[in-house]
Parts: C-alpha cells; sequence; structure tokens
C-alpha cells in the first residue's frame, strides 16, 4: 500500500511544469467556450487592431463587443415643411374632439354672422321657424343631428333624418331615455308629458321630461323628443331641451316645433 501523502492540487508552482520549465499561460476563456465571440479581429475586417484598448478602463460588454458607436444624426426638417407638419396636426386634433357614447360635444353654438327668420334642413326634409333672439348654430352637441338653432345657451332645438319604425311611441320613449342619459344626467327625471301628435301633416309621438339635481348648482332641465312619420316623407326625430327649465323656454320649443314643415 502506497503511504505517500496525496499531492494537494493546485501544485505549489503551478506555472512550472516537469522539468521546472515555465508552461506559457493559458489564454483565459471567453464567454461561450472556445468559440469565443466575436472572432479574432472581427470588427476590423479581418485584420486585428494595432493596439487594444486598456482592459481596465473598459465594461465587461466593451471588452467583449467592442466600444458602443455613436448614433446616427436625425434629419433635420425643412422649416416650410415642419410649419405644414405642426399645421396639419392642430386640424387633425381640433376635428376630433369625441366623447364614449358617440357624443360630439361643442364648446357653444356658433351663430350665423345675418340671423335668419327660421331653420332649414334639406337633409332632415324639415323646415320650422325661429322665435326672435333664437340663432342658427354650426355643431349640434349631439351626432347624426343635421341642423341646430339656439338660445342664449339656456335652450336648444335639433333635427335629423329617422328611419321608418313599425311603433312610433315605442320608439320615440327609447330616444327619449337615450338622449336623457347623453344630455340630462338628472338625478330624479320625471316623464311630464307623453301623447300623439301631429305636426305639418305628418303624424308621430311627443314625450317630455323633466330632470332635478341634488346640488345646488344645476337647475332644473327640461327635454321634448317628437318622432314624425307619415305624409309620404321621411321620418324626423326634433329634439328640444332647456336649462333651466322654464314656461318661457318651454312655450318657445313647442312653437319651433309646431311650426314643422
Amino acid at each position: 500500500m502506497d503511504e505517500r501523502p496525496h499531492q494537494a492540487w493546485p501544485p505549489e508552482d503551478p506555472g512550472r511544469g516537469a522539468g521546472g520549465r515555465v508552461r506559457p499561460a493559458a489564454e483565459p476563456e471567453r464567454p461561450g467556450g472556445r468559440g469565443a465571440w466575436p472572432p479574432e479581429g472581427a470588427g476590423h475586417g479581418g485584420r486585428r487592431p494595432a493596439e487594444d484598448p486598456p482592459q481596465d478602463d473598459l465594461p465587461p460588454s466593451a471588452r467583449w463587443y467592442g466600444t458602443p458607436a455613436a448614433p446616427p444624426r436625425r434629419r433635420r426638417i425643412p422649416d416650410r415643411l415642419r410649419r405644414r407638419l405642426l399645421g396639419a396636426t392642430a386640424l387633425a386634433a381640433g376635428a376630433a374632439v369625441v366623447v364614449a357614447g358617440g357624443v360630439l360635444l361643442a364648446p357653444r353654438i356658433l351663430p350665423a354672422a345675418t340671423p335668419p327668420a327660421g331653420v332649414s334642413d334639406p337633409l332632415a326634409g324639415v323646415a320650422y321657424p325661429l322665435p326672435e333672439g333664437w340663432l342658427t348654430g354650426t355643431m349640434p352637441p349631439v351626432t347624426e343631428f343635421t341642423s341646430v338653432a339656439g338660445s342664449e345657451g339656456a335652450a336648444t332645438v335639433m333635427s335629423r333624418p329617422a328611419e321608418p319604425v313599425a311603433d312610433v311611441r315605442e320608439a320615440t320613449v327609447e330616444l327619449t331615455d337615450l338622449y336623457a342619459r347623453l344630455l340630462l344626467h338628472g338625478d330624479e327625471v320625471k316623464v311630464v308629458d307623453d301623447r300623439a301628435v301631429t305636426v305639418g301633416g305628418r303624424t308621430g309621438h311627443s314625450r317630455s321630461l323633466r330632470a332635478e339635481y341634488r346640488d345646488v348648482v344645476n337647475r332644473p332641465a327640461y327635454l321634448r323628443v317628437v318622432f314624425l312619420t307619415g305624409a309620404g316623407k321621411r321620418p324626423v326625430v326634433v329634439v328640444g331641451m332647456a336649462q333651466p327649465d322654464d314656461p318661457r323656454r318651454r312655450a318657445e320649443i313647442d312653437t319651433m316645433i309646431a311650426g314643422v314643415r
């Protein structure tokens, strides 16, 4: 049995091999094993650079992949083209004011330069007179409506074409509920009128609501929805709204709807 002590590892002088000869220093293994990346001379057209940068001054990523290159310079946009792009962006942003539910809210109803005597809506196929102090608008506060008139920001009347329906009253009730959710947002909403009507030779149905609010800021609001059909014309929807609700505003809305032709 060999009682010689086991040789410690590594040897006391690992740099010397048999016969006391000095072994060449082993090249440190690079990440990825023997197939170190990048290959020797890569990035220099296959030629090794004359002198590598000091290793201690570079992070590991730079030693492995080389120093990062500066990003390419951005191309300058000519001033004339830049002004055109800014103008187009402003127009697009101003035309895309849409909120959830399909409602397009305008900041205000813009009056015409000369107040007309009435509203003519060829798309809906109706016309109606305007009371004193009312003006036509350029942007209805609800999409799909094709005409609008207002008075002092406190009352509005709108009209739009509609599709034929089997039950006029049912369609009127559904539209009234829809516009109440979109426009009134009342804490308590009551039906104040629900009846069949005949306007300008057309038959139809009218439904009116009054909304009240618990806060001290919003005063009660009034909403009337009229669905008219018949007389060989396309059906039409006319909506009137006033806030605050008062007898004079109601009377003006009723006069305009009664004058629909």
